[in-house]
């Protein structure tokens, strides 16, 4: 987890904007799984993108959706025809999200999201109701069974 807190530490000197999402979105709510990931819903323009490309500076980020891994381009402008970005590092893998299944693009994720502090970092991540749409939305089995222990914990915190 470590190297995962790098990178989103590096995501937020360089002021990429980003909404946390996914496994690590679910421990900081209080899931169990483990992840070893980071997955972050950003907008895809030439300056986000930019501050993106920067942020990632030495730990040699490259494409790895493709048939063999290739380096991740320098030109925000070329990233900006991408919808996703599936990146493997130096600190470890990193997925960047135009949009979240079931709940939109970013102005909507961002809409649906709280501030939150992770290890000393202040950050967007998604909100525990969000995090259960796009779950159950994306309807893989892994997904489910994380969202029925999402459930239970958002029960648990509507009850008190």
């Amino acid at each position: 987890m470590a190297s995962t807190l790098d990178i989103l530490r590096r995501l937020q000197q360089a002021n990429v904007e980003f909404v946390l999402v996914g496994g690590m979105a679910g421990v900081l709510h209080g899931a169990s799984q483990v992840t070893e990931d980071l997955d972050v819903c950003a907008p895809f323009t030439s300056e986000n993108l930019g501050r993106l490309i920067a942020s990632l500076d030495g730990l040699r980020p490259m494409l790895r959706m493709q048939a063999r891994p290739i380096p991740l381009s320098r030109d925000p402008a070329i990233l900006t025809t991408y919808r996703n970005l599936y990146l493997s590092t130096d600190l470890g893998q990193l997925d960047v999200l135009s949009d979240i299944t079931g709940i939109g693009a970013f102005a909507e994720v961002t809409r649906r999201s709280t501030s939150m502090t992770v290890q000393g970092l202040v950050c967007r991540v998604i909100d525990l109701a969000a995090l259960i749409d796009a779950k159950r939305a994306l309807g893989r089995a892994k997904d489910l069974q994380v969202a029925l222990e999402l459930e239970a914990i958002l029960k648990n915190i509507r009850s008190r």
